[in-house]
């Protein structure tokens, strides 16, 4: 990644070879869309100017891996971070902020964000953990069907081993929690990591029992599957 990193400072050449024109390097850091006041995104490129200099990058997520690269095309100087953990997400932006406090003599701001970013995510786990019955409530999974389906996201295949109850979603199975929710209703709660956190709230609907997953804008009703 440094090296490519390396041919971006170098407007197209690297090794002292040309390998992509300088135009065409430097046309993806032009503004395509505006993110805010202070941020474009070109071509793949994301160009902040939130602190006084253009500062290019553009960052991967995967599960359990977090990334990005910096690059100051003013300044000939690159970074890139890698972190092998959904939680490093956290310390990206800090990465960058401290990055520059130490080339132009900043005030002093990253460190504490990333202790600030520390304690609210403990702070937050153990809150939602407070909430959570690991293994999930016997007399919850008991009204569990078998199997459920929606068209959208497929098929849930419900499976008990001893006192765990699992979720077989086909590409990937979590063990369950199950949670009261403050609305009366229970939800059985993913706890694998890389995908911990899903809730599924357990319902009935027109004789058949339900699974309901909710984001910000949807809702997927899982069906019995008989």
């Amino acid at each position: 990644m440094m090296r490519y990193l390396r041919m971006e400072l170098g407007r197209g050449q690297l090794d002292g070879k040309r390998v992509a024109s300088e135009a065409n390097v430097v046309k993806r850091r032009e503004q395509q869309i505006k993110i805010g006041n202070d941020t474009t995104y070109g071509m793949g490129l994301e160009v902040d100017r939130e602190w006084g200099i253009p500062v290019v990058h553009h960052g991967g997520s995967l599960i359990g891996y977090k990334s990005d690269m910096f690059y100051l095309p003013e300044h000939d100087v690159a970074a890139v971070i890698l972190v092998n953990a959904d939680e490093g997400g956290r310390i990206l932006n800090p990465f960058g902020r401290r990055l520059l406090e130490v080339l132009f003599d900043g005030k002093l701001e990253a460190e504490e964000n990333v202790a600030v970013a520390a304690r609210n995510m403990k702070s937050a786990v153990l809150k939602e953990r407070s909430r959570l019955t690991i293994p999930a409530d016997a007399a919850a999974a008991d009204k569990l069907a078998r199997h459920y389906a929606n068209a959208s996201l497929g098929e849930i295949d419900v499976l008990r081993a001893g006192v765990e109850t699992r979720f077989d979603l086909g590409e990937w199975k979590s063990t369950m929690a199950s949670r009261k929710n403050d609305d009366g209703t229970t939800s059985m709660v993913t706890i694998v990591p890389g995908f911990s956190g899903l809730s599924f709230v357990i319902g009935e609907k027109e004789g058949l029992r339900t699974l309901t997953l909710r984001d910000a804008q949807h809702e997927y009703l899982f069906s019995e599957k008989k």
